[in-house]
């Protein structure tokens, strides 16, 4: 993939800045400040907290519970509210009463707001702003706490959210279908948007996802946060990217996903200079779903997405007796010189994304923090893998025992852990929580996954699970393979391929799915012939059962050429010779969701059970649930 060329400076346009104690130096780069650090300040009034240092500054309102100031080298970071809504966070909210809103806690319904501050063990002052938020929309036993603490000489705040849920009058609540932090800034400042280390977009201008009332401008809405952008003129990312703005292109998975934010390319700072607004994962074991969970990062508003049902992804129930808090994230803050680029300040937030950044400060606040897991409870587990041949790319999971690693929402209590297997088919991962764990291993080209029972964690100690042979699952001599086994389909027609069109060259499956016409593309339907037939041409990277409800074909199109997909192949008389028997594998990479295109829980959404069926020589097989 090619990728993006810092856009050339130019003059400063005028721009919104606040000054709270001196002009950073010219020396300034990557957010480390060329003067001593005075000390951290912790205020408190009748309607703010306050953390600050020399170089950040943070202001939380009570009423609201949103952050309306984050300032960095004397730089307002959030631009110019236009409503009570915008140029603000990082803040908290979820979907998890009965009523299945959106939930932000406030004063007025209860959230009371504390302020601390400390010295942790290396003598460093900080400083922490709590908010809790009990019986939420009147739910005797509801609890949402949310957690923000700053040390002095750094530009980030390491975050905690807890929810807990203890009523055994109504055992079942609902379900829990989203928890997440967001830092929604207004304005021009920030100029790129980044998920990871290869995929980063100029933000369109205006953006509509930032404020879809006052800053649509030429847009046509086609599905929940996606536009039609295409007749701009002028604007970024229609020239580089694609006709479609969607937050969905930004979404990522989470298995080597570390960090994702905002830059400022410093066209529009006031001194030309360069910012970064990131969310860092130093750890991810106290999310759900495993290392293929996938979820959305950044579209002008920079998220932590800590529970949602956004593309299949599995949800726990709110029961008696939920307690589970979630982190620690690092919300970092950085500053780069005239001229720098987003790869200078995205690696300075990546140096902090693993699991032994932070951790001795996080066992000193941890008398703040419930249910916490300190390094004291923790072990370290390794092992040596003995691959079936064919496999790369391989993963060892742990993850709560009895269940599908994806399905981890069953257990509101286990964490997750997942490492690469190295060459040598060794792996170890640091850090576990004391306890019991199921051991998945999957790797690409391979069906299956090796999964093994009673791995146990003790704290403070190495639990080395030997030597493990896995033997891949197999039915015979393999006659012929459509597609590679690897949880994606992006071998198949308009997934992993570059679009050609844009010169960014972005993989086809990140643009809108309207962008492309299943029946232009296959008129006749799928019909595939191994052996000669291109699976990036002839086969496509969705099944759809019917298709359309886009901008370009508003009508929904079904029949046998959308949802009667044929793949058909010969065989030698040698093929199956003495064989009386064959085995047809398939191995889906698909979700089930009772959601659609909202973040509303219901069995009743047409499309809530799909049925899969396959017909061999005309003999239909007993039709497959997706789980």
């Amino acid at each position: 993939m090619r990728r993006p060329r810092s856009p050339s400076q130019r003059p400063t346009s005028s721009s919104s800045s606040l000054s709270l104690r001196r002009t950073v130096p010219a020396l300034l780069a990557l957010g480390l400040a060329s003067t001593p650090a005075l000390a951290l300040n912790a205020t408190e009034t009748n309607t703010t907290l306050s953390l600050s240092n020399d170089r950040v500054h943070f202001v939380l309102n009570k009423t609201t519970s949103y952050m309306t100031s984050v300032v960095l080298d004397g730089v307002n970071l959030l631009g110019t509210p236009v409503d009570a809504t915008s140029a603000i966070g990082p803040y908290v909210d979820a979907v998890f009463t009965p009523k299945q809103d959106n939930y932000v806690p406030s004063a007025a319904a209860g959230a009371t707001y504390k302020l601390v501050q400390g010295t942790d063990s290396t003598g460093t002052a900080y400083g922490g702003m709590i908010m809790s938020q009990p019986n939420v929309e009147g739910i005797v036993g509801e609890l949402l706490e949310q957690y923000w603490f700053l040390r002095d000489g750094e530009t980030s705040l390491h975050q905690f959210t807890r929810f807990a849920y203890h009523n055994a009058s109504v055992p079942y609540l609902t379900d829990f279908t989203q928890l997440r932090t967001l830092f929604r800034p207004h304005g021009p400042l920030f100029t790129h948007l980044s998920t990871n280390k290869d995929w980063y977009v100029p933000e369109p201008r205006p953006n509509p996802a930032v404020d879809s009332t006052a800053d649509l401008g030429v847009a046509t809405l086609v599905q929940d946060t996606t536009w039609y952008i295409g007749n701009r003129t002028n604007d970024p990312f229609v020239e580089q990217v694609a006709d479609y703005y969607t937050k969905y292109s930004m979404a990522d998975t989470y298995r080597e996903h570390d960090v994702h934010g905002l830059f400022a390319d410093g066209t529009y700072t006031p001194d030309n200079t360069t910012f970064g607004a990131w969310t860092v994962y130093n750890t991810k074991d106290t999310f759900f779903g495993g290392p293929t969970y996938s979820d959305l990062t950044v579209d002008g508003l920079v998220y932590n997405y800590i529970i949602s049902n956004h593309h299949g992804d599995s949800t726990p129930n709110i029961t008696d007796g939920f307690d589970r808090t979630f982190g620690p994230a690092v919300f970092h803050l950085n500053h780069g010189p005239k001229g720098g680029s987003l790869d200078q300040l995205r690696n300075d937030a990546a140096s902090m994304a693993n699991v032994n950044y932070g951790s001795q400060f996080y066992d000193d606040i941890a008398q703040y923090i419930p249910n916490y897991v300190t390094s004291s409870q923790r072990g370290t587990w390794s092992a040596k893998i003995n691959l079936p041949k064919g496999a790369s790319n391989a993963i060892a999971i742990l993850s709560a025992p009895g269940y599908d690693y994806q399905d981890n929402t069953a257990n509101t209590v286990a964490y997750q852990y997942w490492a690469d297997v190295d060459g040598n088919g060794k792996v170890e991962i640091d850090r576990v929580k004391a306890g019991d764990y199921r051991l998945t291993i999957y790797a690409d080209g391979i069906f299956g996954d090796f999964v093994y029972e009673n791995v146990t964690i003790s704290a403070g100690k190495q639990t080395d699970s030997g030597n493990i042979k896995w033997d891949a699952e197999s039915s015979g001599t393999e006659l012929w393979r459509l597609g590679n086994p690897d949880k994606s389909a992006g071998e198949f027609r308009h997934g992993d391929t570059p679009d050609p069109t844009h010169p960014l060259h972005p993989p086809e499956y990140r643009i809108y799915w309207g962008a492309y016409d299943f029946i232009k593309d296959f008129p006749t339907g799928v019909h595939f012939k191994i052996g000669e037939s291109n699976e990036a041409q002839d086969f496509n990277y969705v099944h759809w059962s019917v298709f359309g409800g886009s901008l370009t074909r508003p009508e929904v199109v079904t029949g046998p050429s959308i949802n009667n997909w044929t793949v058909s192949f010969d065989l030698k008389d040698n093929d199956i010779k003495h064989t009386t028997n064959g085995t047809l594998t398939i191995q889906f990479a698909g979700v089930a969701t009772d959601a659609g295109n909202t973040d509303v829980f219901s069995t009743k959404m047409p499309f809530y059970n799909v049925p899969y069926v396959v017909s061999v020589n005309g003999h239909d097989l007993p039709p497959f649930i997706v789980p």
